[in-house]
């Protein structure tokens, strides 16, 4: 009777060690599998523009990380990798030119996908703003708007803003309006202010990014760029 109990307590603190064993091999798995997911969500912030090598800079292009930065921080650091563009010597130079002959298949493909997102964020972003506004300070939100994005353009490409007034820009650009009007009227025989694809913006947002967009971002977009281009000639 004593040896069958003695047995029976021996097989029942075996069977313990194995279970806790089987516990203990199920969390080490939990964990790993916690610290795979947690590696792989977690955000690889940018680089410093100015003290990291030029081709490092370049390749966090062309990383999904980069799109899933705030709209604010994508436009920052390509304003500043432009500013460093500007002042690259010999070396950086040569190394840049390396990398991006060297960007191909995927790479290629995420960082064309990263530039258009930009330029998708900047305009649904823009439009959500304009359609939430009553109509009558909606051509006022168009003039800011237009202001300063060509101000950041001048400063992306020549580091400057021009001394110009918001109000000689906005006449810069109501003239150019009109030409562009005046020449796609006499390339299609004729035409109208509510003609899709007449447009430099449109056609640019209808051919390369519209379908990175949901149909709400579409249609507010669509009906965003139109006004920005109505106004800008019959302002």
């Amino acid at each position: 009777m004593s040896f069958a109990l003695s047995y029976k307590v021996e097989m029942f603190l075996q069977d313990r060690k194995r279970l806790a064993k089987i516990g203990a091999a199920l969390l080490v798995a939990i964990l790993a599998c916690v610290v795979l997911l947690w590696n792989a969500a977690r955000l690889r912030p940018p680089p410093s523009i100015f003290d990291t090598p030029i081709d490092n800079t370049l390749s966090y292009l062309t990383m999904k990380d980069f799109s899933k930065l705030p709209l604010e921080e994508r436009i920052r650091f390509m304003m500043d990798l432009a500013e460093r563009f500007r002042s690259l010597k010999p070396g950086e130079s040569a190394a840049m030119a390396a990398f991006l002959a060297g960007v191909a298949g995927p790479a290629r493909d995420q960082l064309r996908e990263n530039v258009k997102m930009i330029a998708k964020d900047v305009l649904a972003q823009g439009a959500k703003e304009y359609m939430g506004l009553p109509p009558s300070k909606r051509g006022a939100f168009i003039d800011e708007w237009v202001i300063s994005w060509q101000r950041k353009m001048e400063k992306v490409t020549t580091g400057k803003e021009e001394p110009k007034s918001d109000s000689d820009r906005l006449d810069a650009m109501r003239e150019q309006g009109k030409r562009n009007e005046e020449r796609q009227s006499r390339m299609t025989g004729g035409g109208n202010l509510s003609d899709r694809g007449a447009n430099g913006f449109l056609d640019f947002w209808q051919g390369e990014i519209e379908g990175s967009s949901t149909p709400k971002e579409q249609g507010q977009i669509t009906k965003f760029l139109d006004d920005v281009r109505t106004r800008l000639v019959t302002r």
